[in-house]
């Protein structure tokens, strides 16, 4: 996935690495929130995420983080607690800036074939593109 911010990479990726601030977007569909977000940001640190819907579900997620490079790469695992991607994925966010504009280039690499098919059917890059104009008004207040 690729998306441009008209912001500096620093404030793209503080608000991907500040738990605050990640709470403020990244939620996906408008019906569910991110709930819980911990990380320990240092390579091999652990991070967790809980998004709730409003009819009370939870889907969480957990990984841990390969690398970190300020301000411009993350790479980390995540594993869902309900595991229908099977097995653990990789991300890995990449930020470059070109006159105070960011392109956020993410990769997800996932165990097989049919486990980014069902990912794209479940609807996770609809939920990226919500979140991702979400952090897009943000960054502009």
């Amino acid at each position: 996935m690729i998306r441009v911010f008209d912001a500096p990479r620093r404030l793209v990726y503080e608000a991907w690495t500040k738990p605050d601030i990640v709470k403020r977007w990244l939620w996906g569909p408008d019906d569910w929130r991110l709930a819980v977000c911990k990380m320990n940001l240092k390579p091999g640190g652990g991070l967790r995420f809980v998004w709730r819907h409003d009819d009370g579900q939870d889907m969480g997620m957990s990984g841990v983080f390969r690398e970190i490079a300020p301000p411009e790469r993350l790479v980390f695992s995540e594993i869902w607690d309900e595991d229908w991607t099977d097995g653990e994925t990789l991300v890995t966010i990449v930020f470059s800036e070109h006159a105070g504009i960011t392109t956020l280039t993410q990769t997800v690499r996932y165990s097989s074939r049919e486990a980014r098919d069902a990912a794209l059917k479940a609807g996770m890059e609809h939920g990226a593109a919500v979140s991702y104009d979400r952090l897009a008004e943000l960054l502009q207040s």
